[in-house]
């Protein structure tokens, strides 16, 4: 009897706790733009009870409608891991064979590698429109989809010519999870955060290994090789935190793989990233509200955003952080969105058959940034910044670029001495 109960009570991610008042069905945004989707109460807590007596009970179809966006784990009253719920039973129960689309957007340091050195020719060749239609007819990836530029110089390669000395002359210092945006897509962003963190008196070193955080790898079918990432991104934390350098982030997505999913869904052993990794705007707000650092502003910065909270900085619980940082530039004019999902979801977006459900999901978000009249949108999430400017007029902006955009370098550096 104590055997059965041990198997049908205690899960990993909490079932057990489900009310099924079905809140977190109220909240979905895939829930909210098609009935083909059950909800995540039932994919989730609902679905496992089945699942764990039957594995036949798995909807493969159904599961995969999942965005994963957490924003039903913030809805639970219960804190049941809903998300984590169904990612797991797609991990375990799943027979479909990754093809060659999921392995294209999941396997981003390989295409990103390759890319970079042709990158003029591939951002081209992706923004052709005979190219386009001929990757939605072969691959699946929608047509109407556009995709992120390529940098022609990985930033990792940036770092080491024109950053990596100077780093060195600074007393204290963090380590940067630059992430595989940064890397292939927008170095800039990385040499943004070193101008700030400069700034403030920081300097800036890589992990010694960095692999990608896993988030596609996982929502393609590529859970093992995305729990060997994780293990090498975790051994190079530690060896970071040892050495006395916490890590910073600039990526949402990637800040809540390492620090909320790795143990939940791959079973990596995640604590130093649970302690020690933050996302830079936190870091910096948190020294600014102690007094452990000043920031200088330029007197001719004036500018109007808006911020747009990505689903897995709600999931976080940082907006607060972001938001508060930018709101301290004198010159600002800030506009605070509604938390809606914008409907990318990373790769979920340029598959053929969710093209259309993520761009329902993010009809109210486009109408309302586009009635907000910015200059900028801010986002910390670089997905969200590629759907936004997709399917609206607005440039996107991270905080990070903002607060390098607007600070006074040699007059906070002054302070900061």
């Amino acid at each position: 009897m104590a055997e059965n109960l041990q198997l049908y009570s205690i899960s990993e991610n909490e079932l057990e706790k489900c009310l099924k008042c079905s809140i977190c069905t109220v909240y979905c945004p895939v829930a909210g733009v098609t009935p083909f989707y059950p909800g995540p109460k039932h994919a989730g807590p609902d679905g496992e009870r089945y699942r764990i007596k039957d594995a036949s009970f798995f909807d493969e179809k159904a599961l995969k409608m999942c965005l994963n966006c957490k924003r039903c784990e913030v809805a639970c009253p219960e804190g049941v891991h809903i998300a984590d719920i169904i990612q797991s039973a797609r991990i375990k129960y799943s027979k479909h064979k990754p093809g060659l689309r999921e392995f294209t957007l999941a396997n981003t340091d390989l295409v990103g590698s390759i890319t970079t050195l042709a990158a003029p020719v591939a951002n081209f060749a992706t923004s052709f429109s005979p190219v386009k239609a001929t990757l939605d007819t072969i691959v699946k990836i929608d047509k109407h989809r556009t995709f992120p530029a390529y940098a022609s110089q990985k930033f990792e390669t940036w770092y080491k010519k024109h950053a990596a000395a100077e780093q060195d002359k600074y007393e204290k210092q963090v380590s940067y999870f630059h992430g595989c945006y940064v890397n292939y897509n927008y170095p800039q962003l990385g040499k943004e955060l070193i101008k700030v963190m400069n700034a403030i008196g920081y300097g800036v070193k890589l992990l010694d290994k960095e692999k990608c955080c896993g988030v596609p790898l996982v929502s393609n079918g590529f859970a093992t090789q995305a729990k060997k990432h994780g293990e090498i991104n975790m051994a190079s934390m530690r060896k970071s935190v040892a050495e006395g350098r916490p890590i910073l982030t600039t990526g949402t997505s990637c800040t809540l793989m390492m620090r909320n999913e790795y143990d939940h869904l791959l079973h990596i052993d995640n604590k130093v990233a649970q302690e020690h990794l933050l996302l830079a705007t936190r870091f910096i707000y948190k020294l600014v509200e102690e007094g452990k650092v000043k920031l200088a502003f330029r007197e001719d910065y004036k500018k109007r955003v808006c911020y747009h909270t990505a689903c897995h900085m709600e999931r976080l619980g940082w907006t607060i952080y972001s938001t508060s940082l930018v709101k301290m530039i004198p010159g600002i004019d800030f506009v605070m969105l509604d938390s809606m999902c914008c409907g990318i979801a990373g790769t979920y977006g340029f598959k053929k058959e969710n093209y259309p459900i993520s761009q329902k999901i993010g009809e109210p978000l486009f109408k309302q940034i586009e009635e907000a009249k910015v200059d900028n949108v801010i986002t910390d999430c670089e997905t969200c910044k590629w759907q936004i400017e997709m399917s609206t007029s607005a440039k996107v902006l991270n905080p990070i670029s903002v607060l390098a955009e607007a600070i006074d370098y040699e007059k906070t550096k002054a302070l900061n001495q």
